[in-house]
Parts: structure tokens; sequence; C-alpha cells
């Protein structure tokens, strides 16, 4: 039978998938919004501010999500 607790190899690819998916998420993020702030530049017929204060402040939203994902204990490990 298997016992209640997970291997240690086991534990190391959930983490290697957990922070691939935070590394997806950030490129697409950024990609998106430099895609969306070139858009509204060209729409709104400004200079490249959308192209670059909505990157920024996505980025400052990915960050932020960052540490407050890998500061979280895990639930099978005491706080």
């Amino acid at each position: 039978m298997d016992s209640p607790r997970q291997s240690p190899n086991k534990n190391n690819n959930s983490d290697l998938f957990r922070y691939a998916g935070l590394g997806t998420q950030l490129f697409v993020a950024i990609g998106l919004s430099v895609f969306a702030g070139l858009k509204a530049d060209k729409w709104l017929h400004t200079s490249p501010l959308f192209a670059c204060v909505l990157p920024l402040a996505v980025l400052g939203g990915i960050f932020y999500k960052l540490v407050r994902e890998t500061g979280k204990p895990k639930k099978d490990e005491p706080k």
C-alpha cells in the first residue's frame, strides 16, 4: 500500500510544474500587456505611454502574486 506521505521526487515535480506555470503566466501576461498597450497607443494617438505603463503594472501585479504564492506554507507542512 502507498504511504500517506508523498515521495520527495513527486513533491519536486509538483514544485517544478507550479513554478513553470507561474513563469508561463508571466510571459503571456507581459506579451498581452505590450500588445494591448501598442493598440491603445495607436487608437488614442499617444506616444508609447500605454505600451510602457501596462507592462509595468502587470509586472507589479505578477510579482505581488508570486510573493503571495511562494510565501504560503504548503498544506502538508507545519506552519
